[in-house]
This record gives C-alpha cells, sequence and structure tokens, in this order.
C-alpha cells in the first residue's frame, strides 16, 4: 500500500495575515499626528510588524469627512495594486484592540538610500530634478531636489490618480532589493484638487509609455462594474470615486504629469 500524500501547509497570504491574525500593540510612534501603534500580528504560524491606525485616534479635519482616514489608506493601496507597480505596503481594513482601523504591513527602511537633498545651486545636478527652494535659515536659501528616479516618477503617477495631499519626504520608505514604498494616505481621494507633494520634478513632462498603460489599465479597472470600481465604492464615496475617474481620464487626455493649479499650496508642510 503506498503511502498517503502528504498536503503541504497553506501558504498565508500577508492579507490574510493582517486581517485574521492576532494584534499585539508594542509601543506608539508619538511624532505621528494621529494615533499610530506599532504591533505584531500573529496568524496559523506566521508572523510580521505592523502599523495599527485605529478610526477612533483620528483627529477631524476640516477639509475631509470624519472616520474616514483608515479607508483612503487602504484605498491608496488596492490603487497601488492595481497598478501593478507594489507602491503602498500590503493594508487592510480590521478590527483592533481600539476598534476598526487600518492595518499595514511595517516596512524597514534602507536609510543609505538618498532621494532628496539641499544643495547650494540654482540648478540640480545631472540625476536629480528641482522641487523649489527652501529657506534654511538666517535668510539663506537652498534648492530642494529629488532623485531622477524612476520608482519616485511611478509613485507620482499615484499620488496624481489619489489626490494625495501630503506626499512628505518622510513618506518615503526605500527597502530591500531596490523596492521603493509610500506610505501614510489618509488625505487621499478628495473630490477637490489638492495634490501636494515633493515629487513635481516631472510635472508637465510628457507620461512614459509604461505610465500610459498602467492608467488605461486603470480607466478600464474603475469603470461601473470594474474590479477596483468595486473594491473603491466600499471605501469613498461616489463622487469622490467619480472624481478619481476624471483625473485619470484627465492625465491621459493630457499625456502629461500635472502641474500645481496655484489654487493649492503644492508643497506640503513641513516638507519631510
Amino acid at each position: 500500500m503506498s503511502a498517503p500524500e502528504r498536503i503541504p501547509p497553506r501558504s498565508v497570504t500577508t492579507a490574510e495575515l493582517l486581517a485574521k491574525g492576532e494584534l499585539k500593540v508594542r509601543g506608539q510612534i508619538r511624532e505621528a499626528s494621529n494615533a499610530v501603534l506599532l504591533c505584531s500580528v500573529t496568524y496559523e504560524g506566521r508572523e510580521a510588524s505592523c502599523v495599527y491606525k485605529p478610526v477612533a485616534g483620528e483627529r477631524p479635519l476640516w477639509d475631509f469627512p470624519d472616520g474616514t482616514l483608515a479607508q483612503r489608506e487602504v484605498a491608496a493601496y488596492e490603487v497601488s495594486e492595481a497598478t501593478g507597480w507594489g507602491l503602498v505596503p500590503t493594508t487592510v481594513l480590521r478590527d483592533g484592540p481600539y476598534g476598526e482601523g487600518m492595518c499595514q504591513l511595517w516596512i524597514e527602511a534602507a536609510p543609505e538610500s538618498e532621494l532628496l537633498a539641499l544643495v547650494d545651486a540654482e540648478e540640480p545636478e545631472a540625476g536629480w530634478k528641482a522641487i523649489g527652494f527652501a529657506e534654511v535659515g538666517e535668510g539663506e536659501t537652498a534648492l530642494l531636489v529629488h532623485a531622477d528616479d524612476e520608482r519616485l516618477r511611478r509613485l507620482a503617477v499615484l499620488d496624481a490618480v489619489i489626490n494625495n495631499a501630503d506626499r512628505k519626504g518622510g513618506h518615503l520608505l526605500p527597502a530591500d532589493e531596490g523596492r521603493l514604498y509610500g506610505i501614510d494616505h489618509g488625505v487621499t481621494f478628495n473630490a477637490e484638487n489638492k495634490l501636494r507633494t515633493l515629487l513635481w520634478g516631472w510635472a508637465g513632462e510628457r507620461l512614459t509609455p509604461e505610465a500610459v498603460d498602467v492608467l488605461q489599465g486603470l480607466r478600464e479597472a474603475l469603470r461601473d462594474g470594474g474590479g477596483l470600481a468595486a473594491k473603491l465604492a466600499e471605501l469613498i464615496t461616489a463622487v469622490e470615486l467619480d472624481a478619481t475617474r476624471a483625473r485619470v481620464d484627465a492625465m491621459l487626455a493630457a499625456g502629461k504629469h500635472p502641474a500645481p493649479s496655484g489654487e493649492w499650496p503644492a508643497i506640503p508642510w513641513p516638507p519631510v
């Protein structure tokens, strides 16, 4: 008689781990403006570190509905996944020790990767893009630049789609194996144009062929009945979903990265 077939153990996905695992609070990230808790999460033998942001710990904002920032973080992840670029760490909406909130995989940053710099020059060197001049004290200014990096350029496209109102330098996480992640997407998807970012280096430049293909894919996925549209409909309002569609259509029609509108501060404060 032959031995019974051994069934290999099921592999737990990161999304399952975050959504179903047991959360244990390990500490608080105190410099954040809202409640941000560092946790461990365990499920079926797999464990990881994660960030848990309970809705109950969100501070009210004048231009966003109360209690919606966690949903917007998850919506940003869903759009990132739909692009195929994987720019946002796995993020889910779940119950936790302090009620419903967003739970996101913790990413260990690689600090040796330089993406932003202040330079004493009028123009950026090769390999860098100008953001603008910044005061550095005692009436002195320096040119703030970001790397001319394809990963950042993809993130600039994503930010334009989700209408990110707070892309600071501290929200960029270069990781192992050349990966780059963006975090902190609570103030996104507003129906009004609120794009504030450090990634203006490509403003007015033609979109890459890759970006055009991705945007065309997003347009299809955002149509009524599309998979992405169904996911976002549970996380943001119908008006905000329509505005997201309009931003994708506008970028494809222009064929260019958007430029500052002049109706809203273009750079977040503080920028880093």
